[in-house]
């Protein structure tokens, strides 16, 4: 007889075991040390912005946003696969307990990222509203658990669509609804909260009842959800580890490939082409490069002091190297590759040029914004210690210690 709670505890052990073994590489030692060092000092500068924030400060606002924006993500895990379309469709009558209990451990687990930023806007929203007590704060904590849950329900109902234009109005739908519910509950407006709320409810019920209407379940729209969490996952952890089962989205890109793929027509450029070519169009490594540039140039826009500007350059110049430097087993399943006449020793050159090449345009850029934020000198020492950091840990560590067999 099919047991769908038994099945979901061995997907859901699977899980747990796969996401605990990638989290050891991802939260080892040097990491969760620079993690510390950048936590303490985003902090410390968060306290010194609360200090002298002005009082027209739209602090209303960016708290509604920021609250709307959280209970929107609401993605269920369903833990589904692609053999799940022969062997469980079948029995989808029998699955209402698995997806019941993947509704429960996807609110569960999400629980973390609503406790997590109610802390970081706590201090933000006492400073506004220093008269309000403690218990007016944590009642909005409740309303947004509570929001929570009604938007993963809302996201369960509209994966019964197909259509993902219809989705994607959903999702825009909910967020300009919770924004605007959390907003009018921050000022107070109770009466345009409660409204807004009713407009929520209304299109849950919407929405439940169109997801009723169809004649199924779309397990395809399932497994594809949960292929793209495991991938993210994945992206994340081949940041630090090698993950062998990630699958690289591939995109054109013409512009970027016209950009930086342009080497002389020479056996000795095999691979220079090559990885200049996956770098461009891999969702991976161009995606994490440039997600990496931009999160690193807000934080030394941000940050006012010198070194702390200088360390914070420092860590994400690891963190973009440290990433790309997969590259090298990019090719690994690709067995044409290893036919190629060139020798071991110029693929890893390649690499290694490639790396200095990306850190190097990496560096100007994060020194520019020095240059912006403070003077002349701080953006030649910038400068000056990217690039002598950029040699000595591609050249004396990376090469040696992760691309060398």
């Amino acid at each position: 007889m099919f047991d769908a709670i038994k099945v979901f505890k061995a997907r859901l052990d699977v899980h747990i075991k796969e996401t605990s073994r990638y989290l050891k590489y991802i939260f080892n030692g040097h990491i969760a040390v620079a993690m510390f060092f950048l936590i303490a000092a985003l902090a410390y500068y968060y306290q010194q912005f609360l200090a002298q924030l002005p009082k027209d400060f739209p602090s209303a606002i960016i708290i509604g946003i920021v609250f709307g924006l959280v209970v929107t993500y609401a993605p269920v895990r369903t833990f589904l696969q692609e053999p799940d379309l022969v062997f469980l469709m079948p029995a989808e009558h029998d699955m209402e307990k698995y997806f019941r209990n993947s509704l429960i451990y996807s609110f569960v687990v999400q629980l973390y990222l609503v406790f997590l930023v109610a802390a970081v806007i706590g201090p933000l929203y006492f400073n506004a509203f220093d008269a309000r007590t403690g218990k007016v704060y944590m009642a909005t904590v409740v309303i947004l658990i509570i929001f929570k849950g009604w938007n993963m329900l809302v996201n369960w109902w509209v994966s019964y669509e197909r259509d993902k234009t219809v989705q994607r109005i959903y999702i825009m739908v909910r967020l300009i609804l919770n924004i605007f519910i959390f907003y009018m509950l921050v000022e107070l407006n109770i009466i345009f909260a409660l409204l807004g709320t009713i407009v929520f409810l209304a299109m849950y019920l919407f929405a439940y009842r169109r997801a009723k209407k169809q004649d199924g379940i779309s397990w395809d729209v399932l497994v594809e959800n949960d292929l793209r969490s495991r991938q993210f996952f994945y992206r994340i952890a081949n940041m630090f580890t090698d993950v062998p089962h990630i699958k690289s989205p591939i995109k054109e890109r013409k512009w970027l490939v016209r950009l930086i793929s342009r080497v002389p027509f020479e056996q000795k450029q095999t691979y220079n082409f090559l990885y200049r070519l996956s770098f461009a169009r891999s969702g991976d490594y161009f995606g994490i490069y440039l997600r990496l540039l931009v999160i690193g140039g807000i934080f030394i826009y941000l940050i006012p002091n010198l070194w702390m500007k200088l360390a914070v350059m420092l860590l994400f110049l690891y963190l973009s190297s440290f990433q790309l430097v997969t590259l090298y087993d990019h090719y690994r399943t690709i067995i044409w590759v290893d036919l190629y006449p060139v020798e071991s020793v110029i693929r890893q050159e390649s690499l290694v040029q490639l790396l200095i090449q990306l850190t190097v345009i990496k560096t100007i850029i994060f020194s520019i914004l020095f240059l912006i934020t403070t003077y002349f000198a701080s953006f030649i020492l910038a400068l000056a210690i990217g690039i002598l950091f950029t040699f000595l840990f591609v050249r004396g560590y990376l090469e040696r210690k992760t691309i060398v067999k």
